[in-house]
């Protein structure tokens, strides 16, 4: 290893580890640090001594359910790392990490291949438009097959994979590998954590030029300097093939595909260095956009412009309150004031800490490029922007998933109630994915999020940093209401006189389902479309806005139970005016009260959510697991043996996910599993009432 902590911007990475629950993130990221010299004693996820799963509650459930910055050196270059959770209930937290990074790796089980949240990661990935690598992991495993997960990740994600290398050796015997680009030969010998480098053997040395050539035609097809050097020489050079791959890496053509085992610690050094060769750079990616005054601003990657940067992770420790940022540009030092572009308000820099999962080594300042936390800043939640007082701008805050699963939760003892509302202020704070509201109607504290396992770990973390009781009710479901039979011609006449001005408003409305194909979305529906026929300027245009915020106004509670409405389009056909009486309010108070009516008339159904089920099970199990996932009310899709298992797929209503782990475990004898995916919204069983808030009777 060749550090070099003074890192130019051009020897930055800002990179992610991304995958599926159980694909080996965690311990790829363990024997990052080991490889790099950052730490000297390989952490293990099942002995619980790993660096980035310091929670108590990750190493008891022997998941990542924080995501957890790290920093190392390698070949003179600043790797930043974020290993992120794999569970579906905490995508969020994979969400604000992408929202940062400027590349990253995508981890696969060399047996299953891509499993279904290594897809939803993925396509994350793509929104945010984040170059990645792929690394097939646990190749020493029984059933492994480089080739077989290349083609999952083909038929399932649509990359172009780019293999680079050969696996020598199968399961057990998996014991290095051949670098194809440079034709040599990596092999690690038991106990020893360094290659030796030597020529390909000679068993394989037909396959490795077989699988060279391979590699040439499909650079050559996506890139155009290398097409061109492979018809003039019918070969390409290690040296332009490297570059070709840093090319389709990083405008997304192409994913480079490394293979190993990260527990016997084979295959990590040659992923770092294709991180450092392949994966971008602060300056590599495009300069930030941001808005001042209503007007798009760029920021370069400076550390000499002006301050921008995000805060995307706010943590409450021991030490105080930290708060993580990606500079995009600028410099902070300590003591420096800050600007919170949101909010305009002040803040100062306390401290700059450079990160390693629960650990911080104190820093003078940091730069355009850098990942690290400081301490100090009073206000500033996730999705803040910092920028310089003298040059304000505004970047886009990291999205946040609507909850979907809600519990009631409140203090076992009436005198801890007060310290309970601070602890769940403070949780709703470090994760936007968690709600905390109060039910009008019963009084009782709400705590929203997006599974049953999230709000589990919130309510633990509570019990365990707070020392309280804490009584949880049972999880609760966000139903919505739509519309099944829509209205048509639907008069409304809005007519107050209190003395003074009167409220005058007349509209006529149309209301029907909306489409799937108005908004973009398979399955049920959802969105509002509002529209406007109105002609001849019967109705102003400032009174059509009016009608329309009266209308989404409406869309709060719908009249089967108070649920929230979506997937309807309300058109606005005509409508009439009074010289002295009509305003703004009055139509937005008839847009409101004639879209109820409207409600009221047609026929309106209930949603309810749904997610992707993907039930792993032995041969012998399949008939109780099938039987119970009918009585479920779950549409099997599919049903796949593969290495010894059987993989069901189906499309379950969330709501009868409750407590199935238990139910599996029983039904298999502990040996099946199960991951879910939300899938949107699904017209619920007709027969299946629901109180208002979403509780199932």
């Amino acid at each position: 290893m060749r550090s070099n902590v003074n890192n130019p911007l051009t020897a930055v990475r800002n990179l992610g580890i991304l995958a599926h629950v159980d694909a080996g993130k965690t311990t790829v990221t363990e024997r990052f640090l080991y490889a790099t010299g950052t730490t000297h004693k390989r952490g293990e996820v099942h002995h619980g001594t790993t660096v980035t799963d310091y929670d108590p509650q990750e190493r008891d459930r022997g998941i990542t359910i924080f995501a957890a910055a790290v920093s190392c050196d390698w070949d003179g270059h600043r790797i930043n790392l974020i290993d992120t959770p794999g569970h579906v209930d905490f995508a969020d937290e994979v969400e604000r990490s992408l929202r940062v990074l400027d590349g990253a790796i995508a981890v696969f089980d060399a047996v299953a291949g891509v499993e279904p949240q290594s897809e939803s990661v993925w396509r994350q990935a793509d929104r945010h438009g984040v170059p990645r690598i792929a690394f097939v992991n646990k190749l020493d495993r029984a059933g492994a097959d480089l080739d077989t997960a290349v083609e999952s990740i083909r038929q399932r994600l649509h990359p172009a994979p780019l293999v680079v290398q050969l696996p020598i050796g199968t399961e057990d015997g998996f014991t290095g590998v051949v670098d194809l680009p440079r034709m040599r030969a990596l092999v690690w010998a038991d106990g020893d954590d360094t290659a030796e480098e030597g020529p390909v053997p000679e068993a394989l040395r037909d396959e490795a030029e077989r699988r060279r050539r391979r590699l040439e035609e499909a650079v050559a097809e996506l890139h155009p300097m290398a097409l061109e050097e492979f018809c003039a020489e019918s070969t390409l050079s290690a040296r332009t093939l490297a570059a070709a791959l840093r090319d389709l890496t990083r405008t997304g053509e192409g994913v480079v595909v490394l293979c190993g085992s990260a527990y016997r610690n084979r295959g990590i050094e040659p992923l770092l260095d294709a991180v450092v060769a392949y994966l971008p750079s602060p300056l590599d990616v495009p300069a930030v956009r941001g808005t001042h005054d209503g007007t798009e601003q760029e920021r370069a990657a400076d550390a000499r412009a002006p301050l921008a940067a995000l805060a995307f992770k706010v943590s409450a420790t021991a030490t105080g309150r930290l708060t993580y940022l990606r500079l995009y540009s600028g410099t902070i030092q300590k003591g420096d004031a800050v600007l919170d572009a949101g909010t305009r308000r002040g803040e100062r820099i306390g401290r700059i800490l450079r990160v390693q999962a629960d650990r911080h080594a104190e820093l003078d300042r940091a730069v355009a490029g850098d990942i690290v936390a400081v301490v100090g800043l009073k206000s500033a939640r996730v999705g803040a922007t910092l920028c310089a007082p003298t040059a304000p701008l505004l970047l886009e805050p990291p999205s946040v998933a609507e909850p979907v699963v809600s519990v009631a939760v409140e203090a076992r003892r009436s005198t801890d109630t007060d310290r309970l509302a601070t602890a769940l202020a403070r949780l709703a704070e470090e994760d936007p994915s968690l709600v905390v509201r109060t039910d009008p109607e019963t009084g009782q504290t709400v705590l929203s999020g997006m599974g049953e396992l999230h709000l589990e770990v919130a309510v633990e973390k509570i019990r365990q940093a707070q020392g309280l009781e804490v009584t949880v009710g049972r999880p609760r479901v966000a139903y919505r209401e739509t519309v099944v039979r829509g209205v048509s011609g639907l008069v409304f006449r809005h007519v107050k006189q209190d003395g003074g001005a009167g409220q005058f408003a007349h509209v006529v409305l149309d209301m029907a389902p909306l489409e799937a194909d108005d908004d973009g979305v398979g399955g049920a529906a959802t969105g509002f479309v509002f529209r406007s026929t109105v002609v001849g300027g019967r109705v102003p245009q400032e009174y059509v806005r009016a009608v329309e915020a009266g209308c989404r106004d409406a869309l709060a509670e719908g009249p089967l139970g108070g649920h929230p409405v979506t997937g309807l389009s309300v058109t606005l056909t005509d409508g009439a005016t009074h010289s002295k009486d009509s305003s703004e309010m009055a139509f937005r108070t008839a847009g409101r009260l004639a879209l109820r009516e409207a409600m009221r008339t047609g026929v309106m159904g209930l949603l309810e959510p749904v997610a992707d089920v993907t039930v792993t099970v032995p041969a012998d199990a399949v008939g109780g697991v099938l039987g119970d996932l009918a009585a479920r009310r779950g549409r099997v899709s599919e049903s796949v043996a593969r290495a010894g298992a059987v993989v069901i797929g189906a499309t379950v209503p969330l709501a009868e996910l409750f407590g199935y782990a238990t139910r599996l475990r029983s039904r298999t004898q502990g040996r099946g599993t199960f991951t879910t995916r939300p899938m949107g919204y699904a017209p619920a069983a007709p027969d299946r009432p629901v109180l208002k808030g979403g509780a199932p009777l």
